[in-house]
């Protein structure tokens, strides 16, 4: 009797298997309620089984598939101008998925540590900023931590969120401020994939094809891939090169995005201009992987903080690292020295940094004119004036209008300093002539070869434009 059950078993889980129903999958980063980027073709992909036909039907559109031996398939939608009105996708293949409300609009992928990833929550002002968080045509997916030795093709999610009072709370909150100023100005959706972690060093985002692109990290990484991302036990290193973009953004190819925002720094402070090579690999491995040689890219100056002493030397140099990858293309830099707290490492105003990382985004990729700077003071050059015991500091025009250079409390500009060939530092005075940039000398330097301004990890300079944007740190002298 036993033998007779034990062979109906059998069978039955033999038949089971054979006629269990194949299913249409996706990855998470598809959904419902996402945006899809306007004016691009939109890939919608995933998996089902071998020489199976997918069908998807999106706006009219009609797109057919098959899948290929490795089970996944792929087509791309038709580029489609912004739809606020949410539409529903179908997919038909083994089985029908329906993603219901979805938009059309722009999507930024927001990554970095702590900063980006700190909660609208946990910023300034957040049970009004929560309570009138009624944005629907903004929309989050939040990417889990997870790093992987190989590239990932999914990572699970909670799926796409709109933007209400329920959900705004565990929005990033750089990147919910920068939507809501971006929207209210261009009037479509925005999409944000929040792929960030607090406490990560910039070498796990960075792709392959980026460390390869920039020969200062020939030696060190580029020669050395085949070793990362290192374990941790029984896991694999976060912190290792290539742990985090394997598991939290190759899981997101090849979805669609207009551009990225980014902020982090605080966890290679000390680096000085090798972070500057860092972002370089970081800037290009990205445009190369989503496949946008022109991908913007704006991202954050680390705000003053006291790191350990005083007079700790290294964050100066994250400044200058980060000044310097403006001349990277299609880049642009939020300024914060003036709305810190250097006692706080997550300065909780987060509504200006969005609001000033969409100033770029809406002069250089949406056309906006606006009605002053979308820049605060970005240091050029400088010159000898009157003979050769000051030094004129010249700073970059960004758009149709002048800097307009002022103080924001109405007192000397402050934090400034000038060196001879001595390389010996003495503070300046700054004086601003013909509104745009300024006369620097010391009676203490006869000579001044540099110019050095804002140069202390506590420095919050008073110096701004006509717009109230704070001027970044500079240093002539270091390289």
């Amino acid at each position: 009797m036993t033998k007779r059950l034990l062979s109906l078993s059998c069978i039955v889980v033999i038949l089971s298997a054979f006629f269990v129903q194949a299913e249409t999958k996706l990855p998470s980063i598809l959904g419902s309620h996402m945006v899809l980027q306007q004016g691009e073709k939109c890939p919608i992909w995933g998996w089902d089984d071998s020489d199976k036909q997918v069908t998807v039907e999106f706006a009219g559109q009609k797109h057919t598939a098959k899948v290929g031996d490795d089970g996944r398939w792929e087509v791309h939608l038709d580029s489609m101008k912004a739809n606020t009105k949410g539409q529903t996708l179908t997919i038909r293949g083994s089985s029908k998925i329906e993603l219901t409300d979805v938009l059309v609009g722009e999507v930024w992928l927001c990554s970095g540590q702590s900063n980006m990833e700190w909660r609208v929550k946990q910023s300034a002002n957040p049970q009004e900023e929560i309570a009138n968080a009624k944005h629907p045509l903004i929309r989050h997916i939040k990417i889990p931590h997870r790093p992987a030795t190989q590239p990932e093709n999914d990572v699970p999610s909670d799926g796409w969120k709109v933007c209400s009072p329920q959900t705004a709370a565990d929005f990033t909150a750089v990147g919910y401020y920068f939507a809501r100023h971006l929207q209210s100005e261009i009037k479509v959706p925005i999409g944000l994939i929040g792929s960030n972690w607090g406490g990560t060093r910039i070498e796990p985002w960075i792709p392959p094809v980026g460390f390869k692109s920039v020969p200062a990290l020939k030696a060190n990484f580029a020669d050395k891939l085949d070793q990362f991302p290192a374990k941790r036990g029984n896991g694999v290193n976060h912190q290792s090169p290539l742990a985090l973009y394997n598991g939290m953004i190759n899981p997101l190819l090849p979805y669609t995005i207009k551009g990225a925002i980014w902020y982090q720094g605080e966890s290679n402070n000390g680096e000085g201009m090798l972070y500057h090579e860092k972002m370089k690999a970081l800037i290009a491995g990205w445009r190369s992987v989503f496949n946008k040689p022109e991908l913007p890219f704006y991202y954050v100056q680390l705000a003053p903080f006291r790191y350990g002493r005083d007079d700790d030397p290294r964050l100066p140099g994250i400044w200058q690292a980060q000044l310097e990858t403006l001349k990277v293309p299609h880049t642009g830099m939020a300024v914060t020295t003036d709305i810190t707290n250097v006692r706080d490492i997550h300065p909780k105003n987060k509504q200006d940094v969005g609001k000033r990382l969409a100033l770029w985004a809406l002069v250089k990729d949406y056309g906006k004119k606006l009605k002053t700077q979308y820049s605060g003071p970005i240091f050029e050059k400088t010159s000898h004036a009157e003979g050769k015991d000051s030094l004129t500091v010249h700073f970059k025009k960004l758009g149709d209008h002048h800097h307009g250079l002022k103080t924001n409390d109405n007192k000397p500009i402050s934090h400034f300093e000038i060196a001879g060939k001595d390389g010996k530092w003495h503070p300046a005075k700054a004086t601003i002539v013909y509104g745009d940039h300024l006369i620097v000398k010391s009676d203490a330097v006869k000579n001044p070869v540099h110019v050095r301004f804002g140069w202390h990890q506590m420095a919050e300079p008073n110096l701004v434009n006509g717009a109230g944007l704070p001027a970044s740190p500079f240093s002539t002298a270091f390289k």
